[in-house]
């Protein structure tokens, strides 16, 4: 599409790379803290062990968010051009299922090309951040493509989001903070599919189905 924005691909890689920073820094300043914590001179057992507990479970953030990242934004296994569903259900439940949370995966386990896998995990992200209080995402195939539900309290589709998946933000200029819907609508557009979002079912649904054909075009 003509009208599509176009961002060079150096600011693309940079925003992207901003965006992992910023999933990823949170859990590792919380590491930081903990084992400042533990260097102190002097601490009683509950503050060691309330550390001991901070450094764990930032940990294990921090390596669900970057297993994560590794196959929605990077190469992860770049030899191939196929992704495992099955994988991609791994670290999509290691980033969204919390006590407020829960993902429903129905997506049947098989090799998928590269980029729908990817797209279907920049749509789980974009799912969650539809319902900032918690629910349930519900993750399926619809037809050649996918149906992301969100539903829970006051669920929301954030805004200017569906003109950041359809390549055209409203103010010609994406930053770190708009980059993820944009990345996402680009990788739908590279797998042949055009993305949606829609309030339905009492929630928020996010689509990818098989782009129309173009006037003219046969």
């Amino acid at each position: 599409m003509s009208d599509v924005f176009a961002l060079e691909s150096l600011d693309l890689a940079a925003l992207v790379a901003s965006r992992v920073c910023h999933d990823v820094i949170s859990p590792v300043g919380a590491i930081v803290n903990g084992l400042e914590v533990l260097d102190e001179a002097k601490q009683d057992e509950e503050t060691r062990t309330f550390a001991l507990d901070l450094i764990r479970r930032s940990a294990h953030q921090a390596s669900a968010r970057l297993q994560f990242c590794r196959i929605a934004f990077g190469a992860a296994g770049s030899a191939g051009s196929e992704i495992d569903t099955g994988d991609a259900e791994t670290v999509a439940r290691g980033v969204v299922e919390d006590d407020r949370t829960k993902l429903t995966w129905q997506v049947p386990r098989q090799l998928m090309p590269k980029n729908r896998v990817k797209l279907l995990l920049n749509l789980v992200l974009l799912a969650g951040n539809a319902i900032p209080r918690g629910g349930t995402i519900m993750v399926g195939c619809d037809g050649g493509g996918f149906r992301v539900l969100s539903a829970g309290t006051n669920p929301r589709i954030p805004a200017g989001i569906q003109d950041l998946l359809a390549g055209r933000p409203a103010s010609d200029h994406i930053d770190g903070t708009a980059i993820q819907p944009f990345y996402t609508g680009l990788l739908a557009r590279t797998a042949g599919l055009d993305v949606a979002v829609a309030i339905e079912d009492g929630g928020v649904a996010f689509t990818a189905v098989a782009a129309a054909p173009q006037p003219g075009v046969a």
